[in-house]
């Protein structure tokens, strides 16, 4: 008998499969075969991927299926038909994984996955903390006493989750395929945030989270006065980030870390009063913002010739320009030039002006076409990467090939920013492959 997971390289299967490795399960998945970054972490854990194929499906598994899948996947229908065999949602497991141990939840539009690797680097100084990033990683340490997961909003599905805390890191509207309209997304939230059992913290500057109503204790954080944990005396340039931590009027700490940008500053602000909140002193808090060592796919930074080479998950509009706003702070004076690959088509054909305005704030901006496998959510979906490329002054139209990696690498010395939530980040490999070979 073993834990089957059906779509194991998406980030947050993957994920949870190294976390049910760690807990002592036979963990084995299936797939499809094209290479995905998450795959890296399975093969290093050994975790068996083979393509999809009913025949995987054995009698008495316990089958986690992807949120991608319906039952109408080979996989689950044959699961579904034995009796023999539980079957689990990915978002159901969760649910019940977190009965196991001190849950605290991190949801929000922005900034879930970077929130989620801080607290676990920090909480880890405490006592034995587990984590599930979606990006791709995922931790249990024997005798853990924490569980940290990001928790996505899409589809409600962290309504699945009853933790016992929860960080909400911001609220604006997005996964516009599925929510009617600002009143539907914020419900959302609200729904979630009742369901927190013993405290919520919660970013104060954003304007939906402090209408919210909390059934159980609630501090904020954020730049505005008022806010629990405030960060004042901020300053961000090249050298990175340091604040000043102020609560009750009093400063409790100061911090500099190396990383750039706002979201950087607020989302290590909301771990420290999380963090404060659980008891941990401000001194061993810092140590544990400075032990973090970055995530997959979030401002992932690489050197190459004479280049910068930055790759970020960022698919909304808003993060396109927190990306690009912090490449400049970082890096001053070098040329900034974005590249942006969109996912879902009703994202792109709803917040078009505000993905041309971003994109427009890079010096030079490339942008390239949808996924093949990419579906049009309805019949008014009609957009197209032309409709943002008329709209963003002088940008060009890029590939994920050897062409458009040779015309960036030709522009080296430049900051480039590889933005997507698919694979975009293969382009940064070729790119960076010719750069590393040019004569220094």
């Amino acid at each position: 008998m073993a834990v089957h997971f059906t779509g194991i390289k998406g980030t947050g299967m993957a994920a949870l499969a190294g976390i049910l490795k760690d807990e002592g399960f036979d963990v084995k998945g299936s797939d499809i075969d094209k290479y995905i970054f998450t795959q890296d972490e399975l093969e290093k854990r050994g975790i068996p991927v083979s393509s999809f194929d009913p025949a995987n499906i054995h009698a008495g598994d316990t089958v986690i299926a992807g949120l991608s899948f319906d039952e109408t996947h080979p996989e689950i229908q044959k699961a579904l038909a034995d009796p023999t065999v539980t079957v689990y949602w990915y978002n159901e497991y969760l649910g019940k994984l977190l009965e196991r141990y001190e849950s605290i939840s991190i949801a929000g539009t922005h900034g879930k996955s970077t929130t989620t690797g801080l607290l676990a680097s920090v909480l880890k100084l405490q006592a034995p903390t587990g984590f599930l990033i979606g990006d791709g990683h995922g931790s249990m340490p024997k005798h853990a006493r924490y569980f940290i997961l990001e928790s996505c909003e899409f589809k409600r599905h962290f309504l699945a989750y009853h933790p016992d805390y929860a960080i909400i890191t911001n609220i604006e509207l997005d996964h516009v395929d599925y929510y009617r309209d600002m009143e539907d997304y914020v419900s959302a939230f609200q729904s979630f945030a009742d369901q927190v059992k013993k405290l919520v913290v919660v970013c104060g500057d954003d304007e939906h989270l402090v209408r919210l109503h909390y059934s159980c204790p609630y501090v904020t954080y954020g730049l505005k006065d008022g806010c629990d944990y405030q960060a004042v005396n901020v300053q961000d340039d090249e050298h990175g980030i340091s604040f000043d931590v102020r609560k009750d009027g009093n400063i409790i700490a100061h911090t500099a870390l190396p990383e750039s940008g706002y979201p950087f500053l607020i989302d290590s602000l909301g771990v420290f009063a999380m963090a404060s909140e659980l008891g941990m002193d401000p001194e061993t808090i810092e140590e544990g913002l400075h032990d973090y060592q970055g995530i997959n796919r979030r401002l992932v930074i690489e050197e190459a010739g004479n280049s910068i080479l930055i790759d970020d998950y960022a698919h909304h509009p808003t993060a396109i320009r927190y990306m690009i706003e912090a490449a400049r702070s970082r890096y001053p004076g070098r040329k900034v030039i974005a590249l942006y690959k969109p996912d879902r088509y009703s994202r792109l054909q709803f917040f078009l002006d505000e993905f041309a305005e971003s994109m427009s704030l890079a010096d030079e901006a490339i942008l390239l076409d949808f996924p093949k496998n990419a579906v049009r959510e309805d019949d008014t979906i009609t957009v197209t990467i032309q409709d943002l490329i008329d709209r963003v002054p002088g940008s060009i139209q890029g590939e994920v090939d050897q062409a458009t990696a040779g015309k960036l690498a030709a522009e080296d010395g430049a900051v480039f920013l590889f933005m997507s939530s698919k694979d975009i980040y293969l382009l940064r490999d070729m790119v960076r492959d010719l750069l590393e070979k040019q004569p220094g």
